[in-house]
C-alpha cells in the first residue's frame, strides 16, 4: 500500500511539471500535442478497455500515464524542465521519504 501511495504521489507530481512545461515556450510542439493527446484519452469515455469493467477498465489509462508522461518529460529541454520542477515544488511539499 505504501509503494502505491508513493507511485500516485510521483505520477502527480510530474503530471504538474509537465503542465507547466508545456506552458513554457520553449518545450517542442510535439511534447505539447502528445500531452494534449494523453490527457484527452485519459478524460475521454472512448477507451481500448471500457472504464465499466472495475479494475481492468482503468488498467490502459494508468498505464498511458505511468509510461507516457516520464517519456515526454525526458523529451523536454532541460533548462524547461528545471524551471517546471521549480515551480511544482513550489506548489506541491516535498516528500518526507
Amino acid at each position: 500500500m505504501f509503494r502505491l501511495g508513493r507511485f500516485i504521489r510521483a505520477v502527480g507530481r510530474d503530471i504538474l511539471v509537465l503542465w507547466y512545461a508545456c506552458r513554457n515556450p520553449a518545450t517542442p510542439l510535439l511534447v505539447k500535442i502528445a500531452a494534449l493527446l494523453i490527457a484527452a484519452y485519459v478524460i475521454s469515455p472512448i477507451d481500448l478497455v471500457p472504464d465499466w469493467f472495475v479494475l481492468l477498465g482503468w488498467t490502459d489509462d494508468i498505464t498511458l500515464l505511468a509510461l507516457g508522461i516520464p517519456a515526454l518529460l525526458r523529451l523536454v529541454p532541460e533548462h524547461v524542465l528545471r524551471e517546471a520542477h521549480g515551480a511544482a515544488d513550489g506548489l506541491l511539499p516535498r516528500s518526507r521519504s
